[in-house]
């Protein structure tokens, strides 16, 4: 057995920090921090740096576009309510304005942002059906947000994305979509 110095520990915690590194956990979905390093873990995407400059950063590199597929990584534009932005997976699609994400900080749970969450519906408002502008689920609400998020696009890894993508119970919208759509909550 080799031992390793507790130095060595600290100094990889440290660099993992540091990165955005997100954590080991024994399920996806346990996970509580920013959407970067959950999205990289969740999708197999390796990009780093704010969420909004993943769209650049893919290019050239990942295969871009403007249509969701399972495994996607969902790009939003640094905009004043989102300084950052946001990245998300898709996790399911379940018609040509609706899907459905799994991302971290987005809604609070219990009183506190950065945990992760499963099937969240986003709804395509753009006027050209080209997922440009959308509103997402928003827990704290029980609904759909009211705010419109403008989308760089989608970002399409090589299909290595985490087994707990999506699950058997998707927020309040997916439910009834599950319910009402025919094949909507086949896996």
């Amino acid at each position: 057995m080799v031992r390793v110095p507790p130095t060595c520990i600290a100094l990889a915690a440290a660099v993992a920090a540091l990165f955005g590194a997100a954590p080991a956990s024994a399920n996806l979905l346990d996970y509580v921090g920013q959407c970067v390093p959950f999205a990289r873990q969740a999708s197999g995407i390796q990009i780093y740096g704010d969420a909004w400059t993943w769209w650049d950063q893919a290019d050239g590199r990942y295969k871009r576009g403007h249509k969701p597929k399972v495994g996607a990584v969902i790009v939003f534009a640094k905009t004043g309510q989102l300084r950052l932005g946001h990245v998300a997976v898709v996790s399911r699609v379940v018609e040509n304005r609706v899907l459905m994400l799994t991302h971290a900080n987005w809604s609070r749970q219990n009183g506190e942002r950065g945990h992760a969450e499963q099937d969240v519906t986003l709804y395509d408002v753009s006027d050209d059906n080209d997922w440009s502008r959308v509103k997402v689920w928003y827990r704290d609400s029980n609904g759909l947000g009211g705010s419109i998020y403008p989308v760089k696009g989608f970002i399409y890894g090589t299909g290595d994305t985490a087994r707990e993508l999506t699950g058997r119970n998707p927020d309040y919208v997916g439910a009834l979509i599950d319910a009402y759509v025919p094949g909507a909550g086949g896996h």
